[in-house]
């Protein structure tokens, strides 16, 4: 990630509030102030036919320059105009920042200049706003989200910001505020082809029926070559173009693997699902997912692990690089892996396994009830709060509930242990972290939500040499021989190391192929709905930020 952003948001705001050059010293515009002491004092207040959202920053802004126009300096507005048009490439409906109602001719008199004045000052301060940390608020959506802080830029961006306005430089400020994760870009022309092929007509359907499999001559296999076509290069020409030949197979297992389907080639349900999503949905997720990279803000950290849920993924990011990667198990979707950052501190050797509240309940207790030998076949024991082992015979255990339960149900080390042979820790309120699992088979698996929460990772022990990093002291054989002796061994981390656990269902991989995801949790929908509703709510968190009121 790109290096930290210094300065908060009200420097961003007071930048272009500084004089600029080339404007000279304006007089105050009586229809101006006008305008803005309405938009001071009535919330909600209209302007022209727009209502205004920022009615406590932007009367501020105004009142700095002492009531005089902001834009006109050549070249200024035609730049914020194309910028607003430009809106949709980057998932955003330009009609939220007054698009309408700024592309109307321009009536005579102060009263109408004084309104586009405002109403360009307006869609300028939302749209950088909504480039910068996003239209929607994630802790409406997630209540977990913790990637929360003030909007940042740089000192060399401010200085931009406080000329761009005066030069007419307006779409260089605007090109700025948007995140510069490759992902962002890469998303961002993903959303372009998808919209150049929704105007060129989109993409045919494939009629249900039985599962297409290779060799089989089917009437519906020309319209799967022609839908592959489209999106995946497939060859439009066969010699028999109702036969599912063998070039045919390969691009249906291409179309598979990068919508994260069993790559068998063939065309069963999940395939002829994935194939007759629209190209509008495809538009429409792609959107969802910008909007998820705007939130994530700028980090100074050169390394970090990266948890990626719906790609059932782990990697270790060194200088905007991969430098190690593998597959991961994640929360089923009725106990998902929550989103929310962290750092990890230590890792441990042969871990013990405390069960935590609520698979104790759901899931452990109910089970001892049962049998009262599952605690022994699972290598695991009842301690108390002072550390002493109990007879679980002497537990009245139809007594106590997960959230009554006076003591601890603990797995010792060992190859059944629930965590594997070795755990990463990072701080959370979830209980979630990482680590290593007995269930090796469940790697194979396209789709890997299977845990209660925590992410196992494939190939842990990888991970804990390259957080160590530290390879004469601990290397491989180092660790194996911990996991040899049986005992439990914590490591502290040289440094800690921040972890990010993020949500996306598209992306394009490392061959440039727009990837899209299984939306395993659901999630995309809500995301979809609050990015179409009305443009208030970021405006007000811009209020919230620079400390002048909560309403807008």
């Amino acid at each position: 990630m790109r290096a930290s952003r210094s300065i908060t948001v009200s420097l961003l705001l007071c930048a272009v509030c500084l004089p600029m050059p080339g404007l000279g010293a304006a007089a105050p515009n009586e229809a101006l102030r006008e305008r803005i002491d309405a938009i001071r004092y009535a919330p909600g207040s209209m302007v022209g036919t727009d209502r205004i959202f920022s009615t406590r920053v932007l009367p501020e802004l105004y009142e700095r320059r002492e009531f005089a126009p902001l834009w006109s300096a050549p070249g200024a507005e035609a730049g914020l105009l194309e910028a607003i048009k430009a809106a949709d490439q980057d998932g955003l409906d330009p009609a939220d920042y007054h698009f309408t109602a700024l592309t109307r001719p321009l009536a005579p008199g102060d009263a109408a200049r004084a309104t586009r004045d405002i109403l360009l000052t307006d869609a300028f301060l939302g749209l950088l706003y909504h480039l910068r940390k996003g239209k929607v608020d994630p802790v409406s959506l997630d209540p977990h989200w913790n990637y929360g802080g003030d909007l940042t830029v740089d000192d060399a961006i401010v200085d931009r910001l406080a000329t761009a306005i005066a030069t007419g430089n307006v779409a260089a400020a605007i090109a700025e505020a948007r995140p510069s994760y490759p992902l962002y870009s890469e998303l961002r022309r993903a959303l372009l082809e998808h919209r150049e092929i929704e105007r060129a007509g989109g993409w045919p359907s494939v009629a249900p029926g039985p599962t297409l499999k290779v060799g089989m001559a089917d009437a519906r296999t020309e319209a799967l070559r022609a839908r592959l076509a489209v999106t995946d290069r497939a060859s439009t020409v066969a010699p028999d173009p109702q036969l599912l030949d063998a070039d045919l197979m390969d691009a249906v297992r291409r179309f598979q693997r990068r919508h994260r389907i069993a790559a068998d080639g063939a065309v069963g349900p999940a395939t002829l699902r994935e194939l007759n999503t629209s190209v509008r949905e495809r538009i429409d997720q792609l959107s969802v997912n910008l909007e998820r990279v705007r939130w994530v803000p700028a980090s100074a950290a050169s390394e970090y692990v990266l948890v990626d849920v719906a790609g059932f993924r782990v990697s270790l990011v060194r200088d905007n690089a991969v430098a190690w990667r593998a597959r991961a198990v994640v929360g089923r979707p009725y106990r998902k892996t929550p989103i929310f950052s962290s750092e990890i501190t230590y890792v441990v050797v042969n871990p013990t396994w405390t069960i935590p509240p609520g698979i104790l309940g759901k899931d452990t207790l109910p089970a001892i009830r049962r049998d009262l030998g599952y605690l022994a076949r699972n290598e695991m024991e009842v301690v108390d709060r002072n550390g002493r082992v109990l007879d679980p015979a002497n537990v009245d255990w139809d007594r106590y509930s997960g959230g009554t339960f006076p003591y601890m149900i603990r797995q010792r080390p060992g190859p059944q242990n629930s965590l594997g042979r070795v755990k990463i820790m990072f701080p959370n309120q979830h209980f979630v972290y990482l680590h290593d699992t007995p269930a090796r088979d469940l790697f194979e698996r396209d789709a890997r939500a299977f845990s209660s929460g925590c992410i196992r990772v494939e190939r842990p022990f990888e991970l804990v040499e390259l957080l160590l990093d530290d390879s004469a002291r601990w290397n491989q054989a180092t660790l194996d021989g911990i996991v040899a002796s049986g005992t439990t061994r914590t490591i502290t981390l040289p440094r800690p190391v921040p972890v990010v656990i993020l949500y996306w269902t598209a992306e394009v991989d490392e061959l440039g192929r727009h990837v899209f995801k299984p939306d395993v949790y659901e999630r995309d929908a809500g995301v979809l709905a609050a990015l179409n509703r009305d443009f208030d709510w970021g405006q007000r968190r811009i209020e919230r930020q620079v400390g002048v009121g909560a309403s807008p």
